[in-house]
């Protein structure tokens, strides 16, 4: 262990346990993409997320200055992002910093320094942000922020208050709002301020509902595994209209109109018909030339199974939000979708946080007869027995063109009846990136796989030698390299005690790839075993 001075952040979601309650599938998939959100934040400002649970996060950052300027970054962009939904629907994160002395243990950090920041991110504001004294002494001169000081607080399990502050945030408009400074006196320094009563009550009820929402989520998810997510668009089914086409839908005509909305929506990506995710190619196309060039107030909403529907010319903001998602619901019901459908875009501006699926590096799809074979559904990777099923049942049985992706955490979306088979492929990776929370593979194009799929060894998830640690340091990047550059053919990785790689490439079978990784591990290290094949991370049957 060693101990070392980092700037602690810890962030959850408020009120998160109901959120679940209320619609566990749609809140654990929504999750999903602000993690991958938060993720990439925290990643490109330096830090290092070293524990995570449930919906909480504490990552280390080497600098108080990133650490929150990050939190300001994830704020704002989130806020944006929940535009899309009603306030009881909304999923905002509170978070907490402080720079502290931890010690570091197996990549985990303890100490104070984390309890600390986990009680300032308790006394953070929804979608706000608590710092401590020590972060603001060293940020108050570096970031254009304002803070408002709320004095020496009393947190549980931490024997000396803590003096906290409260970061400004922006308001809808782009404005900030300014903080009321508060100075207690120092007769009152230990005390909290009266306003502080209210919200420790909060607090508590909020820990008390997540406590009862974890052994509720903990039960329902341990026996299982992942949810099943399998999905495809079926031209049989009662659709109202053809999938492939959005759905526009004519102004109302109250006999009052509603007035436009006070504030103006914040500023976000700008609609491009042709990015929009899940959705086919023809309703790109009716989207360019019927929803874009259209007036306001309009809005336009979808599922991510590709479900959707778009109104123009409504009197208000809120009119067309609402139509909308009325209206893509409607048909997503009528085609039995179990996805809900959401607001992408109000106007011009895109708010969704399906705003960009994680997907793969291109090319999606390789053909490599040395690899491909007849698609049998009891071989797909990382599925479970019903997804599997659902791949016999449906998937073999569609028309050309047609993919399946499959996603890290056993996650799987397919299309079939599609123009082309990188249609299929784009959409099966778009639907199934936004449930898994992470790029996807496509693993079956029309009847064959296309990615080399172990039957030595069973498929245990999707190898990255960046994090693998069974790799020795020092031969993760060479080894990463030597792979990408070779996407097809059979290849396979193992490694021995001491972490030494052994790598065969485009091997004629996998048998062959199999003894040659094992014979030029033998060489550097001993009592080798295969950890890799193909793209899968592999172990015993």
């Amino acid at each position: 262990m060693k101990r070392k001075i980092a700037a602690i952040f810890a962030a959850d979601i408020a009120g998160y346990s109901r959120l679940v309650a209320e619609d566990e599938e749609e809140t654990l998939r929504r999750l999903a993409s602000y993690r991958a959100v938060t993720d990439d934040f925290i990643a490109k400002s330096g830090g290092r997320i070293f524990n995570t649970a449930g919906d909480a996060v504490l990552a280390e950052f080497p600098s108080a200055v990133e650490a929150v300027r990050c939190a300001i970054d994830i704020q704002e962009s989130l806020r944006t992002r929940n535009m899309a939904y009603p306030p009881s629907r909304q999923m905002s994160f509170r978070i907490g910093i402080t720079i502290g002395d931890v010690v570091e243990r197996d990549g985990d950090l303890l100490g104070d320094g984390v309890n600390i920041a986990a009680r300032l991110e308790g006394l953070a504001e929804v979608g706000g942000i608590c710092v401590s004294r020590a972060v603001h002494e060293q940020v108050a001169n570096k970031l254009s922020v304002q803070f408002a000081d709320i004095g020496a607080q009393e947190v549980k399990n931490i024997p000396t208050p803590v003096h906290a502050y409260m970061v400004a945030m922006r308001r809808e408009d782009g404005t900030y709002a300014t903080p009321q400074l508060k100075k207690p006196p120092a007769a009152q320094a230990a005390a909290a301020p009266n306003w502080m009563w209210p919200l420790a009550v909060t607090v508590v009820c909020v820990v008390a509902i997540g406590v009862a929402g974890f052994l509720y989520f903990t039960k329902l998810e341990m026996p299982g595994g992942p949810r099943e997510t399998a999905s495809a668009a079926n031209p049989a089914a009662p659709a109202p209209l053809p999938s492939a086409a959005p759905v526009a839908v004519p102004a109302a005509q109250p006999p009052t109109p509603l007035p436009p909305p006070a504030a103006p929506i914040a500023l976000g990506e700008r609609f491009v018909a042709g990015t929009v995710p899940f959705v086919g190619d023809r309703a790109r196309i009716a989207l360019a030339n019927e929803y874009a060039p259209a007036a306001d107030f309009k809005a336009f909403a979808l599922n991510n199974a590709g479900v959707n529907a778009f109104v123009v010319a409504q009197p208000s903001e809120e009119a067309a939000k609402s139509a909308a998602v009325e209206q893509c619901q409607k048909h997503a019901d009528a085609v039995q979708s179990p996805r809900k459908c959401e607001v992408y875009a109000v106007g011009n501006i895109v708010v969704s946080v399906y705003g960009h699926p994680p997907l793969p590096p291109t090319p999606w799809i390789v053909r490599d007869p040395s690899i491909e074979r007849p698609l049998v559904a009891d071989e797909v990777p990382l599925l479970r027995e019903g997804q599997k099923r659902s791949v016999e049942e449906r998937f073999m049985r569609g028309r050309k063109s047609k993919a399946i992706a499959v996603g890290p955490g056993g996650q799987m979306f397919f299309f079939f009846n599609q123009e082309t088979p990188e249609e299929a492929a784009r959409r099966s990776l778009e639907s199934c990136g936004a449930a898994a929370g992470a790029a996807c593979k496509i693993v079956a194009v029309d009847d064959v796989f296309v990615v080399p799929v172990p039957t030595t060894l069973k498929v245990t998830g999707f190898f990255r030698p960046a994090g693998n640690s069974s790799i020795a340091a020092d031969a993760r990047d060479d080894l990463a390299g030597q792979l990408a550059a070779a996407p097809d053919g059979w290849n396979a990785v193992a490694v021995g005690a001491a972490g030494r790689p052994g790598l065969a490439i485009k091997a004629a079978s996998e048998q062959n790839a199999v003894s040659q990784a094992l014979g030029n591990c033998g060489k550097r290290d001993s009592d080798c075993h295969v950890i890799a094949i193909g793209p899968f991370s592999v172990g015993p049957n």
